[in-house]
């Protein structure tokens, strides 16, 4: 079993996964994202990785795609379709009518299945399931928290949130087992809960981070859109305080005028730097390889892609000590407390003891082997579609679900088991 309860490719065959609907291909359309290949949110890197994966399995994969985000617009990226239409750019309308004139478009396309990433994008899954098509939503985080949205926006969120079990009853998927309870605890929601993965990877090119006035090891990174509730003002106090020569390197930006960043570009220590929005994926990767230690303050997400590619590059971890945080590490990495002075501590800690930040970098990747790749991933959403196809309920008799009940089985008995020994 493995340690988080998901289905693992070295526990369950192929066959035990779909059954023998193994044999069926399925013609697939993924829509309400940037589309691909793009570097700004989790959304794209997903869809990159188990599109691809699909197709070398044989099936049909479609990507709808925002035209206006693309300069070039190849047909295929990775034997995935792409398909490019327009939408309004604007901070609160370019999901929405983007995804609004690809549902258009995929309702007479003749697929298997529709899958529709962005809790915002809910509502509109009433267009297919009013045609009877098969459609699985990903809803991702807390979206209806997140401070960048107006009150009406937020409303709007938490009203398609808690209206998504309605609208796609067999098909809404978390990404992560707190956010599966939020859902079926605070929305009466059944889902399946189905993480992100990250590949494991080794720095081939040190020198790229020279381009950014970094130097390999001689500097922290936050690698995230700079939005209140990842807490980068915190991590950029918390570092104030830390008596180091090291640089702390912020990559990311806000997609739009952001206040909450002009204030965080006030800081008067000249070892924060702004590295702001880094397109090149290889040089994000460089950017995490070369890292002395990866600082994560997400607060709102679930299982956060930036996280688990900071562990798949190898990263000293220290992440905020939230639920879903907490659930990716275990013991992986360090937790902080919402608090400048603990992060402040805890960095100190790893600074004065550099053999402690070299273990953690070490372990790091394990994690990923253990619950995160993108094969396992891959394998978990295509007994999620294959199930949708014929007729079934993932959220009764998904993999995901049924090891999930084992595991918490299991997580009982060994509190109790620790219990007995205090």
């Amino acid at each position: 079993m493995p340690e988080n309860g998901y289905a693992d490719a070295g526990d369950l065959s192929e066959t035990d996964v779909v059954s023998e609907s193994v044999k069926q291909k399925l013609r697939i359309a993924m829509l309400g994202s940037r589309g691909i290949p793009h570097t700004y949110s989790g959304y794209e890197a997903f869809l990159g990785e188990v599109g691809p994966r699909l197709v070398e399995r044989g099936h049909e994969v479609i990507v709808y795609c925002r035209r206006s985000l693309f300069r070039e617009r190849p047909k295929t990226y990775k034997g995935v379709r792409l398909i490019y239409l327009p939408g309004i750019e604007t901070k609160t309308m370019g999901t929405l009518t983007h995804t609004l004139v690809s549902m258009g478009d995929v309702l007479f396309r003749g697929v298997d299945v529709i899958f529709v990433v962005n809790v915002v994008n809910s509502f509109l899954c009433i267009l297919p399931r009013m045609m009877g098509k098969n459609v699985a939503i990903n809803v991702d985080g807390l979206d209806w928290k997140r401070g960048k949205w107006g009150r009406l926006g937020r409303k709007y969120f938490y009203w398609n949130a808690k209206s998504v079990g309605r609208i796609c009853p067999r098909g809404v998927v978390t990404d992560a087992r707190e956010m599966r309870r939020i859902y079926l605890e605070e929305f009466g929601t059944p889902n399946v809960s189905i993480a992100y993965g990250a590949n494991i990877e080794k720095t081939e090119k040190p020198e790229v981070v020279k381009q950014y006035g970094l130097e390999p090891s001689g500097y922290y990174l936050v690698a995230s859109r700079l939005v209140p509730e990842n807490n980068a003002d915190l991590i950029v106090r918390a570092f104030e305080k830390v008596k180091t020569t090291r640089l702390l390197a912020i990559a990311g930006n806000a997609n739009y005028r952001s206040a909450f960043v002009d204030r965080l570009k006030e800081t008067k220590d000249a070892r924060v730097k702004f590295l702001g929005h880094v397109g090149n994926a290889e040089h994000v990767k460089e950017l995490h390889c070369n890292a002395y230690a990866y600082v994560h303050g997400h607060s709102l997400g679930g299982t956060n892609p930036a996280l688990l590619k900071a562990l798949g590059c190898g990263n000293c971890v220290l992440a905020l000590g939230t639920a879903f945080n907490q659930e990716v590490l275990r013991d992986y990495g360090i937790l902080f407390e919402n608090d400048a002075f603990d992060l402040a501590r805890k960095m100190q800690d790893i600074e004065d003891h550099p053999e402690i930040a070299a273990e953690y970098r070490v372990r790091a990747p394990q994690r990923i082997r253990e619950a995160y790749t993108w094969g396992k991933i891959t394998d978990q959403y295509e007994e999620l579609f294959l199930q949708l196809a014929n007729g079934q309920d993932p959220t009764k008799v998904h993999s995901t679900i049924t090891q999930q009940s084992c595991q918490q089985d299991q997580d009982v008995m060994a509190a109790s088991a620790t219990s007995a020994e205090n």
